[in-house]
């Protein structure tokens, strides 16, 4: 399995030093649905808006997604949980070994899945070899009219039509919060930045930050809430936690 340090790529910031591990901590008893999180993303890594047409052939491309689970029978049908579902940055992950070019690789850095855009030739092989359906494929290098480029973000990659995107828990953030925290000879705080989607959640449903670290808000909550990590038993090693209430 390839991992960061054995290649030499503008977009993964390499350090000989281990930085930390992020993960996540997702209350669904507290979410509601309300699929902020899924704009924000869209708005921070520049991902584009498909269209009708695609969206029609299932070609959608979200990064995150609101999973809705349901009871009754109809008419009698109610909605239950909101789960919010992205990459799940897993430690053994099954994408990883599948990439015949080395595109999809493992930080040893941040401990996170990491996407090398231009090693990526579009085979999709990683997306059948996630169980979570978190990955999207990108079928076209799509337009977007005045004045939607003002709002580009210029941290982050640029992607091309034919590549393989996902979650990398705002790896741009993660890295600006480093680089200060090194230039100031110290560590990331805890709480010092988060993800765009954790940023925007009016139920504060998403917690982010370090969960190798005991005492940051994130490893608290989950061994507080004991915390479930989705489809555990494949042995994948997810970083989200999830909290599904009674």
């Amino acid at each position: 399995m390839a991992t960061v340090s054995d290649l030499n790529i503008s977009e993964v910031k390499l350090s000989e030093e281990y930085v930390g591990k992020w993960g996540m901590f997702i209350n669904q008893d507290v979410c509601t649905g309300c699929q902020a999180c899924v704009a924000a993303c869209s708005m921070e890594n520049n991902i584009p808006f498909v269209g009708d047409e695609d969206s029609g052939y299932g070609r959608t491309m979200n990064w995150i997604r609101i999973e809705r689970f349901w009871e009754g029978e109809y008419p009698e049908v109610k909605m239950t949980q909101n789960q919010p579902m992205m990459c799940q940055q897993c430690g053994h992950a099954p994408c990883e070994p599948v990439c015949p070019a080395f595109a999809t690789v493992h930080s040893q850095t941040q401990q996170l899945n990491l996407q090398v855009y231009n090693r990526c030739v579009g085979t999709r092989y990683c997306a059948n070899g996630c169980p979570y359906q978190v990955r999207s494929f990108n079928w076209r290098d799509y337009k977007r009219p005045e004045p939607l480029p003002n709002q580009f973000n210029p941290d982050v990659t640029v992607r091309r039509r034919g590549v393989m995107e996902k979650c990398t828990f705002c790896i741009q953030r993660i890295h600006q919060a480093e680089d200060k925290a090194r230039s100031e000879g110290r560590e990331v705080a805890d709480g010092e930045f988060t993800t765009a989607c954790a940023q925007v959640c009016p139920a504060d449903a998403i917690t982010f930050g370090r969960v190798d670290n005991p005492e940051s808000l994130v490893s608290q909550l989950t061994k507080e809430y004991q915390g479930v990590r989705h489809l555990e038993e494949l042995g994948t090693l997810p970083n989200i936690s999830y909290f599904k209430g009674a």
